[in-house]
């Protein structure tokens, strides 16, 4: 099925009814994973016309997004990578390592953005931020569709990366599978258990009895805040 390319119109429109010049999109990659980070690209596109196929990174092939994220890197005005790691999504939950990894990747630009366009329809990002959510940004918007070709092929290169950084990992077929559900990785796991690498507050270890006093529980903020005679810095 045929889709309709990706386009400038979300930025014109900040331009027109905000004053905002420099406009980032963001996506993320890695949410649903059981390994791994989760990672954030912000992009800084302009209005200059994208290299041809640009769309969502789910709907390009693993070859030709890795070529797309090539032509990207010297196309974008401007780009950068945030990530939270498995600990801080098991400490902090996904919405506030979501808005940990963006922000991160929004203070690596070399120019602060006067406006985000976020994909989906929930704003994680907030803030000091001037954000508008775009459902599907990443096939409608030009930036939001360099950030999530951007942040997918990155991400994946680096769990392959970890997936042949010890022997012991190999197993998971982390090049494969990106730390995702499939087959082997949860053969693996009831195997051998979670890495060093895993996210231990999923709820994948609730369908592995040997493996499942693993588990991490996340401390709900009032409680932690309580415990701790203060106010903490993450909504969950």
């Amino acid at each position: 099925m045929p889709y309709e390319p990706p386009t400038h119109t979300v930025e014109r429109s900040l331009r027109a009814t905000t004053g905002a010049r420099i406009i980032a999109g963001v996506d993320e990659v890695g949410r649903g994973a059981w390994a791994g980070p989760v990672t954030v690209c912000a992009a800084v596109t302009g209005l200059r016309r994208p290299p041809a196929g640009l769309t969502d990174s789910k709907l390009i092939s693993p070859k030709r997004r890795t070529e797309m994220a090539g032509q990207l890197k010297e196309w974008v005005t401007s780009h950068a990578l945030g990530h939270a790691s498995p600990e801080e999504i098991d400490a902090l939950g996904m919405t506030a390592a979501l808005r940990l990894a963006a922000e991160r990747a929004l203070e690596a630009l070399p120019v602060r953005p006067d406006a985000v366009i976020l994909d989906g329809k929930h704003d994680y990002l907030g803030g000091s931020w001037q954000v508008r959510t775009v459902i599907k940004g990443d096939q409608s918007c030009i930036a939001v569709a360099a950030a999530s070709v951007l942040a997918k092929v990155h991400r994946d290169a680096m769990m392959a990366e970890l997936g042949l950084a010890a022997p012991e990992y190999a197993p998971f077929a982390f090049h494969d599978n990106a730390g995702y559900p499939s087959p082997v990785h949860r053969a693996a796991l009831e195997e051998r258990g979670p890495t060093a690498h895993h996210r231990l507050s999923w709820s994948y270890l609730d369908a592995l009895p040997q493996w499942r006093h693993l588990k991490k529980v996340r401390v709900p903020v009032e409680t932690a805040a309580m415990e701790s005679g203060g106010q903490l810095g993450f909504d969950f």
